[in-house]
């Protein structure tokens, strides 16, 4: 039922001339026409680049390559070129070579998958940044967490994660840039009771390693914390990680296109957070994806009374009203805790403001000295 020849490249040798390989190739497509048989061809183009000709005699045709890049482990890819009364999916695949033989992830297309479900608000259990959001984040959209290193982006997208878990629903979590010992010690210091949802199964946290696993490996791995852990709520920290992984940002903005729409038409919940380049002042951002998002948070440092502080406004909200207000927050170890509209302040986001207000505008306590 299944007969490989390999390789093509000692055929050639045989033949000596490419007429009679040719005249070869097409006395074997006789004989095997009638046996009720698949004949595969391996050809490792060492005497050829492409052997057009012979593209022409099979019905199929797949093309394998091998990427090397400048730091990481290689990357493998495959395009159908050719498949003769099938229609087959185009482009390029990514797949590896594990134990037992080859995984191929076959490029995501959105479109093909949608799933009915009731448009509620996620919240994130805290009532100030709910209020931000408008009551929270609806099914099916996408949030952007941006600001500096630092700010506390991870927290407030863990908060959602424990929110989702705490209220019978899966959660899953991938970590690009921080190991898992650090990431459950700032839980714990927070007084987000991570560790525990973890051990009961309803979070699941995976560290990814950009440097050994490609972009569509990662998408195939999110697909089966949706489609198999049942997964609502879905937490990408970072986005600068994933950068990494597809060096070329246009492919990076048509994947991730495609990741976020999948992960809408099911209902989940995405959170995907992106540092930005600086800490004080102008921020720049190493790509831009806040037109792909639903809603866009942005978290900033600011210095006041001597003191480096931590201000949260939504920016963006497609599905709905949200605050338009810029709160200041802090990370205590009661969580993530948001204080009054900052409007005694300008120019927050500058890193700089000035405040024309009356005393004790701030949040206080962690050592800060109330004022009389």
């Amino acid at each position: 039922m299944r007969v490989v020849f390999d390789s093509l490249s000692e055929m050639r040798l045989l033949a000596q001339n490419p007429i009679r390989y040719r005249r070869q190739i097409l006395a074997l497509k006789h004989f095997f026409s009638g046996r009720n048989c698949t004949i595969v061809l391996l050809d490792d183009l060492s005497s050829s680049a492409n052997d057009i000709q012979l593209h022409s005699i099979a019905h199929g045709v797949i093309r394998l390559e091998q990427v090397a890049l400048d730091y990481g482990a290689e990357r493998r890819r495959l395009r159908v070129i050719k498949m003769r009364g099938t229609k087959f999916r185009g482009g390029y695949h990514d797949f590896t070579i594990q134990t037992g033989g080859i995984a191929i992830y076959p490029r995501l297309v959105a479109s093909e998958h949608h799933k009915a479900f009731i448009g509620e608000k996620t919240q994130s259990g805290s009532a100030e940044l709910d209020a931000l959001l408008g009551g929270g984040l609806p099914r099916g959209t996408s949030a952007l967490l941006i600001g500096g290193a630092g700010v506390g982006k991870s927290s407030v997208a863990i908060t959602f994660a424990v929110a989702a878990a705490e209220r019978g629903e899966n959660a899953s979590i991938f970590a690009f840039d921080e190991g898992l010992g650090t990431l459950y010690a700032r839980a714990a210091g927070l007084g987000i009771p991570l560790q525990a949802h973890v051990d009961a199964g309803r979070i699941s946290i995976q560290q990814i390693d950009p440097a050994e696993m490609s972009p569509g490996e990662f998408t195939h791995v999110v697909r089966g914390a949706v489609e198999r852990k049942k997964a609502r709520v879905i937490v990408i920290d970072s986005l600068n990680g994933y950068l990494n992984a597809m060096p070329d940002e246009r492919f990076l903005v048509l994947q991730m296109h495609e990741l976020l729409s999948y992960l809408n038409q099911l209902g989940v919940v995405t959170i995907v957070v992106l540092a930005q380049h600086g800490l004080m002042g102008p921020m720049q951002s190493p790509v831009d994806m806040s037109y792909l998002s639903d809603s866009v948070i942005m978290l900033r440092y600011f210095e006041a009374g001597g003191r480096v502080r931590r201000a949260i406004s939504v920016v963006k909200n497609r599905s709905g009203i949200h605050e338009n207000t810029i709160r200041e927050f802090r990370l205590t170890s009661d969580g993530v805790t948001a204080g009054p509209p900052l409007t005694d302040f300008s120019g927050i986001f500058s890193g700089t403001p000035t405040y024309v207000g009356g005393p004790k505008p701030l949040l206080q306590g962690d050592g800060d000295e109330r004022r009389e």
